[in-house]
């Protein structure tokens, strides 16, 4: 595997950036510092941010590239390498495809999840940022228990939620656009969907402990676990008891505060910080970080997004860019259990993304490298050739 030199940039180190220079080793990070030898390839980062990559723990924008319109199915691998292009071009070295399996046919459906799961682990090795199976499992799909288990069992799950969204379903129902949206998805009739609405919620009564079967097998398997869209502090300590360690977009302050109470991780979606608030009218993202009730941030729906979000929170004077950065790589990292990424320390895994931040709330991706590949360059000038004197030390 080619060694890379990244010379001259301000890189993250310690919680700080600093100018330095680092080194590549095979897939890891070699040497941090200004004494390099000759590497067959340098990149010249001066003036540039040099960062740890991105690691998105939820973003479900892929299913945009399955189905880019209601009804409109394109080839499950052609969507992976376009969603793994995008993902890349912003920094986003390691990427959760958080996958709902919904009792709901179509998008949703077990079909999809099965056939989503399939592609990613045969194409994995073709794919430029390590890809992880995120599965979001509709606590209503009780039919899919059985082999949910089966998959921790055999350690196909990277990271297993807990979603509820039946209230919301059963309150959408009334309002014509979204109603029309969730048909749509789902290719049914209006009828049929709501007697498929009817027969799941008819069962209610057998959600708890199907839940609490899937959160035994999930620990058991050693896969982290998260609750979505928890709406009070009393359901944030159910989920906990159970193993769930990460409150995912609670709805609520309360609630955020019940998760920071219990040392749990909290995450937020990224476009809420870039967009100054929820799509949903929920919780503001940025006054959860700001009161220190978020610890990661997601790209949810927009790629885009993490990179984004960290220099606004910056900008606005909420964090500053190394602890906003944090959030984005480091604190995901630890929440997802990868021991092995979001730092830029000797002996991590070489994911690095290398920043242009001139213009102000619009960072630039210059470079990134994943696990030592260079995958994604904008700027070839920043290609140099070893200096003179490297060349003669490297002879001598």
């Amino acid at each position: 595997m080619t060694e890379i030199v990244i010379e001259g940039g301000r890189a993250l180190i310690d919680g700080a950036l600093v100018e330095t220079s680092l080194r590549t080793a095979g897939r890891d990070i070699g040497l941090i510092g200004d004494d390099h030898e000759r590497a067959a390839l340098h990149i010249d980062a001066t003036g540039l941010l040099v960062m740890p990559g991105i690691v998105d723990i939820h973003g479900d924008a892929f299913e945009r590239q399955m189905m880019p319109r209601p009804g409109v199915d394109l080839p499950i691998d052609v969507a992976l390498v376009d969603s793994d292009r995008q993902a890349i071009a912003n920094g986003i070295t390691t990427v959760f495809h958080a996958t709902t399996w919904s009792w709901e046919p179509g998008l949703r459906s077990a079909e999809n999840a099965r056939a989503l799961l399939d592609a990613i682990e045969a194409m994995r090795p073709q794919l430029a940022a390590d890809t992880r199976f995120h599965l979001r499992h509709e606590t209503y799909n009780l039919d899919a228990e059985a082999e949910i288990t089966q998959w921790l069992a055999e350690g196909r799950i990277d990271l297993f939620a807990f979603n509820d969204h039946m209230d919301s379903t059963v309150a959408n129902l009334a309002k014509p656009q979204k109603r029309s949206r969730m048909v749509e998805r789902t290719g049914l009739t209006d009828d049929a969907f709501d007697r498929l609405v009817e027969h799941v919620v008819a069962r209610a009564h057998d959600v708890p402990e199907s839940i609490a079967r899937l959160a035994t097998a999930a620990r058991e398997a050693g896969v982290r676990m998260l609750s979505h869209d928890d709406n009070s502090p009393a359901m944030r300590k159910s989920f906990r008891t159970q193993g769930v360690g990460i409150a995912e977009f609670p709805v609520n302050k309360e609630t955020a505060r019940e998760a920071a109470a219990g040392g749990d991780f909290i995450v937020f979606g990224a476009p809420n910080v870039v967009r100054g608030g929820s799509h949903t009218g929920w919780t503001k993202a940025s006054d959860m970080v700001r009161k220190g009730l978020c610890s990661v941030l997601a790209s949810d729906y927009y790629y885009p997004a993490p990179l984004l979000a960290a220099f606004r929170l910056d900008a606005d004077g909420t964090l500053p860019l190394a602890k906003a950065w944090d959030l984005i790589s480091s604190a995901p990292a630890r929440a997802a259990g990868l021991a092995d990424r979001g730092t830029l320390l000797s002996g991590q895994r070489a994911d690095i993304v290398v920043v242009d931040d001139k213009l102000p709330l619009r960072p630039r991706i210059v470079a990134v490298i994943a696990a030592g590949r260079l995958v994604h360059l904008t700027d070839a000038t920043r290609l140099v050739q070893a200096s003179p004197a490297r060349k003669t030390v490297a002879a001598a």
